[in-house]
């Protein structure tokens, strides 16, 4: 799942990505409006995690724009107002869903997840393909009945594979859907987590190479 977080409080919006990221999404952070529709319009994401009173483009704008676009991005909208008025206000504008502050982490992780599951093509909490079980709600792997102990991108770079169904996921593809924004498209950590993916599955192998095109389960 790809995270789009646009809180001004950077501190705050900080500790929801770095939260997030704990959860195996790929989180990006922008700090203002304006940077907001920039990254919106440079890829998808599965949900925006949208601050109301972002300084320069307003939170409100940014929620009509990416409305009125037809994105399957999922909204959910942080402000410090709380009222039932302005929670009316803010799912009129496009919000999918409203998170008055302070709030519970917990919470905020669970909207999160729901949100982004509606941003996708529907599939079971519980992936399973070759023997292998994927339990999304517990993030937690197995094969064959094994405990992996996956750290997060890999699991997250299995998750990408089980949710292809077959068909091949370029390297670049993995990198968009498991990594942040700033990660060097050129770097060779794809390679990397996916050559310690294939040794804590163990054999036989079962991510495979396409050479030139990329990988498949």
């Amino acid at each position: 799942m790809r995270v789009l977080v646009a809180e001004d409080e950077r501190f705050l919006a900080d500790l929801v990505a770095d939260g997030l990221r704990m959860q195996a999404m790929a989180v990006d952070v922008v700090y203002d409006g304006a940077a907001a529709l920039r990254s919106l319009a440079e890829r998808p994401y599965d949900v925006l995690v949208l601050d109301r009173d972002l300084p320069g483009v307003h939170g409100d704008v940014v929620c009509r724009r990416l409305a009125q676009a037809g994105a399957r991005t999922g909204i959910l909208m942080l402000t410090a107002a709380a009222s039932v008025p302005e929670r009316v206000a803010g799912l009129g504008l496009g919000a999918d869903d409203y998170l008055p502050k302070p709030f519970d982490y917990a919470e905020l992780v669970a909207r999160v997840r729901a949100l982004g599951r509606r941003s996708q093509a529907p599939l079971p909490p519980v992936l399973e393909r070759h023997g292998i079980v994927l339990d999304g709600p517990r993030r937690q792997a197995f094969r064959d009945g094994r405990y992996l102990a996956l750290s997060l991108k890999e699991y997250a770079v299995l998750e990408v594979l089980m949710r292809a169904r077959g068909t091949v996921v370029s390297a670049e593809q993995l990198l968009d859907q498991a990594w942040e924004e700033d990660t060097d498209p050129f770097t060779t950590v794809v390679r990397a987590t996916v050559s310690k993916l294939r040794a804590k599955l163990g054999d036989p192998v079962i991510v495979q190479t396409v050479p030139g095109v990329g990988y498949r389960l």
